[in-house]
């Protein structure tokens, strides 16, 4: 068990390296700690905005996500599309929203846990991380598309509107609708994170690489 547990966390720095070289050291460990951060703090900012533009509504109606929760004009925006058949906001991604924090939380401290992975485990370490914003809007899209797709045909105006799929980021059309969807502060630090994981492994790569190589060639 010790035996794996030390293929895992890699070799140690010695005194002397850490005292010549600190800077190479100390740069995957506060990208990545840098990286954790970004995340936490996302949990608190809106991921993704999207205003509804119609016509009895001039100023348009906003609904803005995060992680966890929906806040804005979400009953008027319901109400609309209550009339062309789409389901309520609300039940989309109700799984996700509900592990949601408990689940970046987690990768924060995967993050932080790279600091004492020397190494290429650290990598796959950090991958959950580096995806997560592609994966945030890899299942936005996947409920857009499920909601507009699967439009009730006894509302309404269904016959009115034929199955659509609201686009992520952009611009979009629905009938006498339009749809603006922009990135949230939220889902930009979760990119910045993902950016600064990118250079934190080079850094850690740089840095442990000769290291294991050299414990290896020992023996």
């Amino acid at each position: 068990m010790l035996i794996a547990i030390k293929s895992i966390l890699g070799p140690r720095v010695p005194g002397e390296e850490w005292a010549l070289n600190r800077r190479r050291y100390l740069a995957p460990a506060l990208l990545m700690l840098a990286a954790g951060l970004c995340l936490l703090i996302s949990i608190f900012r809106p991921y993704w905005h999207m205003t509804l533009h119609a016509p009895q509504y001039p100023k348009g109606l906003k609904v803005h996500a995060y992680v966890n929760r929906l806040e804005g004009d979400v009953r008027e925006i319901d109400g609309l599309n209550h009339y062309i058949g789409m389901r309520p906001l609300g039940e989309a991604a109700q799984l996700e929203r509900s592990l949601s924090i408990i689940a970046i939380a987690a990768l924060s401290l995967l993050l932080v846990g790279t600091v004492f992975i020397h190494t290429r485990w650290a990598a796959l370490a950090a991958l959950p991380a580096l995806l997560y914003p592609a994966a945030f809007l890899g299942d936005l899209y996947y409920w857009l598309n499920d909601f507009g797709q699967n439009l009730d045909p006894r509302a309404a105006l269904s016959s009115s509107v034929d199955p659509f799929t609201p686009p992520v980021l952009g611009k979009g059309a629905i009938g006498q609708f339009g749809t603006v969807a922009i990135p949230g502060s939220g889902l930009i630090l979760a990119t910045i994170a993902s950016v600064l994981i990118l250079f934190g492994l080079w850094y850690h790569r740089r840095a442990y690489k000769p290291l294991v190589d050299r414990e290896q060639q020992a023996g």
